[in-house]
């Protein structure tokens, strides 16, 4: 692949990211989750599961242990998220999704099923499965990260 073929796939994957991002986005705050930043759906996916510690989420986000404290303070603030004692360190403190922070992930969810099945529309369902194979194939493992 030549230099301006690389860059032109890489400019579209970053567009459909982009895009992707605010479609979520709008489709959260369209069904009434307001307040929101793109970047708090990426703490989210860190949070979601079973919580984590300021210092997972920043690793996740790849921000300063003070940058994901502000951010974490925000989504306490909001309802979103909550700080219990750690089952596993006395020290440390667990931030776990409310139960109108899952609900704002269950949002996020069907916000994400509406968008890929616009891509589904003018792909067809076949092809569209065969790009996710391909994309998991090549993804890297790890976090999935805003883009500061």
């Amino acid at each position: 692949m030549q230099n301006s073929e690389a860059m032109a796939l890489s400019a579209a994957l970053l567009a459909v990211a982009g895009d992707l991002t605010r479609r979520i986005h709008e489709g959260v705050a369209a069904r009434g989750f307001e307040g929101l930043r793109p970047a708090h759906g990426f703490a989210f996916t860190r949070l979601a599961p079973d919580g984590a510690t300021v210092t997972d989420l920043a690793v996740h986000l790849g921000v300063t242990k003070q940058a994901a404290s502000q951010l974490v303070d925000e989504l306490v603030r909001k309802g979103y998220a909550e700080r219990r004692p750690h089952p596993g360190d006395a020290r440390a403190r667990l931030v776990v999704l409310t139960e109108e922070g899952r609900a704002c992930t269950r949002a996020a969810e069907e916000a994400a099923a509406e968008a890929v099945r616009a891509w589904s529309e003018v792909l067809g369902e076949p092809e569209l499965r065969a790009l996710r194979e391909r994309l998991l194939t090549i993804a890297p493992d790890g976090p999935i990260r805003p883009a500061w």
